[in-house]
């Protein structure tokens, strides 16, 4: 069983955001949580956030044990641009684009995600 939790309009841009979730992609939770702990990137602390959010959730729900969830899938995706204006010189204004994303994350027991890649090859 997968469990889910999402943190929306995260105030960072998609792009920056993914290149943390690249590294903890697959990996059990407990090593995820300590790659972000040293991370000194600022999606960081969002991300382990979330994943903590989300094992929370898979102990709330199902009982799952801490030790043998992995985080199965992480998506990041982007969401909406605040538009923001700068005055310049002659009277101009260039704009400036407050980029938001909308984090993903889902952990399943490390038991079904194996199961499910044998059955994929």
């Amino acid at each position: 069983m997968e469990y889910k939790a999402s943190h929306r309009y995260a105030r960072i841009t998609a792009r920056k955001a993914r290149y943390v979730v690249d590294q903890v992609r697959n990996m059990p939770v407990e090593a995820a949580l300590d790659m972000l702990r040293f991370s000194d990137r600022r999606a960081a602390p969002m991300i382990a956030k979330v994943i903590k959010s989300a094992l929370h959730n898979a102990i709330q729900e199902g009982g799952a044990d801490p030790e043998n969830l992995v985080i199965c899938r992480a998506m990041i995706n982007e969401g909406p641009t605040m538009k923001r204006w700068r005055p310049r010189a002659r009277g101009m204004a260039f704009p400036i684009l407050k980029r938001t994303s909308h984090i993903n994350i889902f952990l399943a027991d490390r038991s079904e995600v194996g199961a499910t890649a044998k059955k994929e090859n």
